[in-house]
């Protein structure tokens, strides 16, 4: 019993990883346009604060190949309006991004160290406005769970070079029908609790295609949030590769055309 019990995990534990990487290939595979612009709001609120509102402007190109371009602009309020980030993902998993910042009147590129930095103050770290390949991670399916009513698959994903991540691992909850992580756990290296929290509270399907229209990153140190609401969004309007460029992340006036 013991020698058959000896073979028999390290099966177990290799179908779950079979099975954890063939759920996150689904999921980085799910629909989602070959473009998509977006207006919406992010609302940071924070303890002994007023809920500080902000309007902007995203946009997504897909350029094939596992080249993914994204843009996000700011426009209101005053303080932070025309600030942008420019995001270019690589074939080959790497990443450049560039931040527009208003009054020093240029773009500055992120290094890779500032992963972790906090975008605009928001809880997203820049790692988070990243588009990260399967294979830059290994995953393992845990089990099934029950999430607010929807019977969801719960993934590990582990990075595969600890240096290409600033988590030491993340729990996903994915909903098999929309293939949509309605909340991911995130971890520090070598933590074993989450000191952050992603949870997607509506979707809905438009032009055919399940989109998050609701959701919030909490950290769950400080219980500072950052809500994400997305007002309209239109797909496939055959958007320009010139509007994922530097120039347009620096003048508004190129990138204003395309909002939705």
């Amino acid at each position: 019993m013991l020698l058959c019990l000896g073979l028999s995990m390290p099966m177990f534990a290799f179908a779950d990883a079979e099975r954890g990487r063939a759920l996150a290939q689904q999921v980085y595979d799910r629909p989602d346009g070959r473009d998509v612009a977006s207006r919406g709001t992010m609302v940071l609120t924070e303890a002994g604060r007023e809920p500080r509102v902000r309007q902007l402007f995203s946009y997504r190109r897909d350029g094939g190949g596992g080249e993914v371009a994204n843009l996000i602009r700011f426009t209101a309020p005053a303080d932070i309006a025309d600030t942008g980030l420019l995001t270019i993902d690589q074939a080959d998993g790497s990443t450049d991004q560039w931040v527009y910042l208003p009054a020093l009147g240029r773009d500055r590129r992120i290094p890779s160290s500032r992963k972790g930095g906090r975008f605009v103050g928001s809880d997203l770290f820049y790692e988070d406005l990243q588009d990260r390949k399967v294979d830059e991670d290994r995953h393992r399916w845990l089990r099934q769970e029950t999430l607010e009513g929807v019977a969801t698959e719960v993934l590990e994903s582990i990075p595969a070079d600890p240096g290409n991540s600033v988590y030491g691992r993340r729990l996903s909850w994915i909903d098999p029908d929309t293939l949509i992580a309605m909340r991911v756990d995130f971890y520090r290296p070598g933590a074993e609790t989450p000191f952050k929290r992603l949870r997607v509270s509506k979707v809905e399907r438009v032009q055919g295609y399940w989109t998050v229209i609701e959701s919030q990153m909490q950290d769950l140190e400080s219980g500072h949030r950052t809500r994400l609401t997305a007002e309209k969004t239109v797909y496939d309007q055959d958007l320009p590769q010139r509007l994922f460029s530097n120039r347009a992340l620096k003048d508004s006036a190129l990138e204003r055309p395309f909002r939705p």
